[in-house]
């Protein structure tokens, strides 16, 4: 079922930015009045079209919604009727021709905006970033930062709750900024600026750039209380149950939350002994947590919460949102942002001054997808923006194949003032095929290490 509802919610999110990527070229190619033969949702066997009349354009939707395509008149790929011949694609300008290429990754970009924009109005609850123990020999504590502190904004941006805050930080160290501003309040809101001082790392992951940084939520004191138990987790298949009290593991009495959880992480693989709590009763059980990669370090995880009381939660939780006109700026902002640190990252992978752990590939989307749908509406649609700005700026990297390929090949036809020819198009789109299918290959290879 974990599998299904993972599976179901990536061709959800696949097919929603595909189809908005490729409705951008077709509603600019059908603006500059060049006949669209085919729209189609997907690749492969067709399992549904339709189409008005034989003149008309033929949408369908495919057996394989890994991608998409939009099929124009061009007189490069066929024959074609004397009188479509004033709507073929390449009898157009060369501005119509540009606009109609880009027209695909600028659709992802305005929709990143529009989907940015629904989060911040429909508003979200996170937990508020405050400041947890600051441990000696992290950049934290060099920096001056102490517990209870609640960090306000990272280099001007505001950070409202600890996941957005979290995402900043570790965003622009792996951008390479050496400097990084950071607003915080004390409890009786004194305001204070603390500044990250890095160093260049290479080949440096997020988890590992987290950990340096050292950076902990504050939390109470919890008794070690079942919360939520995730499906497919070692929790479920002990039985452990919403409420359950963690009295005892191996013979350790257990005096709170933090204590488990420590307890677990050292016990990866290890079968551990429990003696648990249930309505009065108290019952033995045996746990054994499954082994998780984090950095370069090997962890136990048994995929439970804790229970948090209501009054406490509503303490530390924060509600985030913007008026409709409020939002616009900000999503555009939002957009922009992660529309360059995506390039600097790529740019540094390239050079080798970050590590090529920090691809995705087609796994990793979909279990984000299935991660980020069992959390929410919004989470959800928070991933699909940051997919859609991912996909929006890898299509206009200047790489034959993909739509920045084309462009540069426009721009060259201006410079030039003639076409380039059809023999180099064809060279480096076959050296364009190469890199793209390493790059795939390397990014499986990656998905597949990490499940193992």
């Amino acid at each position: 079922m974990d599998f299904l509802h993972t599976l179901f919610y990536f061709i959800v999110a696949i097919s929603v930015l595909v189809s908005f990527h490729e409705f951008g070229h077709f509603w600019v190619a059908r603006k500059a009045g060049v006949k669209v033969l085919r729209f189609s949702v997907g690749f492969g066997k067709v399992l549904w079209s339709y189409q008005k009349n034989p003149d008309a354009t033929e949408y369908v939707v495919s057996a394989i919604p890994l991608g998409g395509y939009v099929k124009m008149v061009d007189e490069r790929e066929g024959d074609v009727k004397k009188a479509d011949l004033p709507y073929a694609f390449n009898r157009q300008s060369l501005f119509a021709r540009t606009a109609i290429v880009a027209a695909g990754p600028l659709f992802n970009l305005i929709l990143a905006v529009a989907l940015f924009w629904s989060v911040l109005v429909i508003g979200e609850t996170g937990i508020k970033p405050i400041l947890g123990s600051v441990e000696q020999g992290t950049l934290a504590a060099a920096a001056g930062f102490v517990e209870g502190e609640e960090i306000i904004s990272v280099n001007d941006k505001a950070t409202p709750t600890w996941t957005e805050a979290m995402s900043v930080l570790v965003s622009s160290a792996l951008d390479g900024e050496q400097n990084i501003k950071v607003t915080v309040k004390s409890f009786d809101d004194q305001q204070a600026i603390r500044t990250l001082k890095l160093t260049d790392k290479d080949s440096e992951t997020p988890d590992v750039l987290y950990q340096r940084l050292g950076f902990k939520p504050w939390s109470p004191k919890l008794q070690p209380i079942i919360g939520k138990v995730l499906p497919d987790s070692a929790a479920l298949a002990s039985g452990l149950k919403q409420g359950d009290l963690i009295v005892s593991a191996d013979g350790t009495i257990m005096n709170d939350w933090m204590q488990w959880v420590n307890y677990v992480k050292s016990h990866p693989d290890v079968a551990i002994k429990l003696e648990i709590e249930r309505d009065g009763v108290r019952l033995p059980t045996t746990i054994t947590p499954k082994s998780v990669l984090v950095g370069k370090n090997t962890e136990g995880k048994v995929g439970a919460s804790v229970y948090i009381p209501e009054e406490l939660m509503k303490s530390v939780s924060v509600e985030y949102s913007l008026s409709p006109l409020a939002a616009i700026p900000v999503a555009f902002e939002t957009t922009y942002y992660y529309s360059i640190t995506s390039l600097k990252m790529m740019g540094k992978m390239l050079v080798g001054k970050a590590s090529v752990d920090n691809l995705s590939g087609p796994i990793s989307i979909a279990q984000y997808a299935g991660q980020s749908a069992t959390m929410g509406l919004v989470p959800f649609i928070k991933y699909l923006a940051l997919i859609s700005v991912s996909l929006g700026v890898l299509n206009l990297l200047p790489i034959p194949v993909l739509d920045g390929g084309h462009l540069l090949f426009f721009a060259l036809e201006g410079i030039k003032g003639r076409p380039v020819s059809e023999r180099a198009q064809i060279f480096f789109q076959q050296i364009g095929i190469a890199l793209l299918v390493s790059l795939m290959a390397l990014a499986m290879f990656l998905d597949v290490e990490r499940l193992l």
